[in-house]
């Protein structure tokens, strides 16, 4: 009986484990190219350059676009979050120890899927709007704007832009941001509890794990789908324990995941100044 027991916890564990991490786990994964189910090391994501229409003779030779045909190779990194779980201090606490230590487990590879994501962006140094001295501001995302589409980046709807969350209050003040004359009823920032909104076609998402520098200099990043890959050997997986020596059940959280960067042309970095006022 007791084994039974045990294996019921262990296989509710796993469950909520993997339901806090979708739920509430990474919200970038989404934005950027992704591959699940990687078997080995590394996975390669495949990068083509422009092609160029010409035209033909009669009965001439179709002419070949000789695309660029390069790859960039991601390195999975193996991550681990872990705690114990006491199970006579179970009997004590009012509280789901068991849920607390899932969604804790389950954020943390979340916070460290974005990091990764994050990390690619911020090497791009293809396109950069600095500072100014001043926070983000319609000039900022316009300029941003117009370099994209000087890029030839393609409008498809697949564009993010994350922010912080002092950037994303910035943003709030921005009446073509907020207000519905410009952006309809259905692309109001407070319409829903998602805290992401599309505006000029793109989606702005709001992040506190943005790098900020010594300055006060926080570095938000507009980009486009393609331009960052994520792949994943291993999705979040839960082992659980029990260890008698210590009454108490070891709960090891662990994933296999690595990103990099594919194109930074699709990237545009935008500094924004968060001193005080």
């Amino acid at each position: 009986m007791s084994t039974t027991i045990d294996q019921a916890f262990i296989k509710q564990f796993e469950r909520e484990v993997h339901e806090a991490y979708q739920r509430q786990g990474s919200k970038l994964r989404n934005t950027v190219r992704t591959i699940s189910n990687v078997n080995g090391s590394s996975a390669v994501f495949q990068k083509i350059g422009k092609g160029t229409a010409s035209t033909k003779s009669t009965h001439g030779m179709v002419p070949v676009m000789n695309l660029d045909h390069s790859n960039v190779e991601v390195t999975l990194q193996d991550y681990y979050a872990g705690d114990w779980i006491d199970r006579l201090d179970e009997l004590k606490v009012n509280i789901d120890e068991r849920q607390v230590i899932a969604s804790a487990g389950a954020n943390a590879l979340g916070r460290k899927t974005d990091e990764l994501i994050i990390d690619s962006l911020a090497s791009a140094s293809a396109s950069t709007i600095v500072d100014g001295n001043v926070g983000m501001t319609k000039d900022k995302i316009l300029e941003a704007f117009e370099t994209f589409g000087e890029k030839d980046v393609p409008d498809d709807g697949q564009r993010f832009c994350v922010v912080g969350w002092k950037q994303w209050s910035e943003l709030l003040a921005i009446d073509e941001f907020v207000n519905a004359d410009y952006i309809g009823a259905d692309a109001l920032p407070f319409a829903s509890i998602t805290q992401a909104k599309m505006f000029l076609g793109t989606i702005f998402i709001p992040h506190s794990g943005l790098p900020v520098d010594a300055n006060d200099i926080r570095s938000c990043f507009w980009y486009h789908k393609t331009s960052v890959g994520h792949a994943a050997a291993s999705d979040v997986e839960t082992d659980v324990s029990w260890h008698g020596d210590r009454a108490a059940h070891f709960v090891n959280n662990m994933m296999s995941q690595g990103a990099g960067l594919i194109d930074e042309n699709g990237i545009i970095t935008i500094d924004c100044d968060e001193t005080p006022d």
